[in-house]
């Protein structure tokens, strides 16, 4: 149990992953030199009722046959290649900060000494290692593409450090890679993880990596930039809006920093329920309760005693964990960043 004189109720840590936007544009596979930004493309299209009716309607087909011919007017967004393109090129910046043994905010002296020394006991023993290959996979795998990554036919990522008087380069055949384990062993994502690391690890370093990916979906295929949160569903003029950032005067479709980001750290493979078949989502988000909103479930929960705050108030406090799976953790939830402060009543 925590001490009343070691509790931090104000307790904050910086993300140490910070993605920009990643910019979309199309190309040819075999003349990469020619891109052109993509667009969003506004459509109106009649759709069919699909959703589930009510019984007195779905039991009626006189009523039935009223339902299904009203018009289901939308307007929505797209966006896709250009006839002659058959070639995906997503382009972001991805910066790597140290420090992680200092909080950003923290208002108990105690806690943070005792925090600091758990935190600084792991980078003496782990280095990030392990962390940071599993986030050099992400990159060479392209994870990052999320649905554009369904259907290529094939993917490379270019990544290079951007640092003066550092600069470097890896190529990577992100076909080659998994997004289901991290078992793969190669030795450009092992170069590329331990310039990660040696940055995580550090006191105050910074690394920028700038990643071109590249995929072959096809010639004038539909790409998909994110979409935005639209809160009045419904009494808005649009169904669907996806995002777009504007440069140069131009709008260029995009993915958020926030989904780039979630990518990058999907790499809890150490939740309870990832060896079990039936109820495994994969890798999945590094999140303080393991949470998966697209299957509305939390992996890790404070019941189970496997969840974030559970393992932290523990090790932060100079207890060992069990295993060195939950102190990887651990350190993923801080790498990801936010407002951890602990009530003190």
């Amino acid at each position: 149990m925590a001490k009343k004189d070691n509790i931090a109720s104000v307790l904050a840590f910086e993300k140490k992953l910070v993605p920009s936007d990643g910019y979309m544009y199309g190309t040819n596979w075999d003349r990469r030199d020619l891109i052109s930004p993509l667009k969003l493309q506004e459509k109106s299209v009649r759709g069919t009722i699909s959703n589930r009716l009510k019984p007195a309607v779905k039991n009626d087909p006189v009523k039935l046959n009223a339902e299904v011919e009203k018009a289901n007017l939308q307007r929505v967004d797209a966006c896709a290649l250009a006839p002659e393109q058959d070639t995906l090129k997503l382009q972001f910046s991805l910066k790597v900060l140290g420090g992680i043994a200092q909080p950003s905010a923290c208002n108990n002296s105690a806690f943070k000494k005792t925090y600091s020394a758990a935190a600084k006991n792991y980078v003496e023993r782990e280095g990030f290692r392990e962390l940071a290959r599993r986030y050099a996979l992400n990159l060479a795998s392209a994870r990052f593409l999320w649905r554009n990554r369904v259907g290529a036919e094939s993917i490379e990522v270019a990544v290079s450090v951007l640092n003066k008087g550092a600069e470097k380069s890896w190529s990577f055949d992100a076909t080659k890679f998994s997004t289901r384990n991290f078992n793969a062993d190669d030795d450009q994502v092992n170069d590329l993880a331990n310039c990660i690391a040696v940055v995580l690890a550090s006191e105050d370093d910074f690394l920028i990596l700038d990643i071109n990916c590249y995929a072959k979906v096809g010639k004038a295929q539909e790409v998909y930039p994110s979409e935005e949160l639209v809160l009045d569903k419904g009494k808005g003029e649009k169904g669907k809006i996806l995002y777009s950032v504007e440069t140069g005067g131009i709008k260029i479709a995009a993915l958020h920093s926030q989904k780039l980001g979630n990518a990058l750290r999907t790499i809890d493979t150490w939740y309870p329920a990832f060896d079990d078949i039936e109820e495994s989502a994969g890798p999945i988000a590094v999140e303080p309760y393991g949470t998966v909103t697209n299957l509305g479930r939390a992996y890790r929960t404070p019941k189970d005693k496997q969840d974030f705050y559970t393992f932290f108030d523990a090790w932060s406090r100079g207890d060992r964990l069990e295993r060195i799976e939950d102190e990887h953790y651990v350190m993923a939830t801080l790498v990801r960043g936010g407002v951890f402060g602990e009530s003190e009543k």
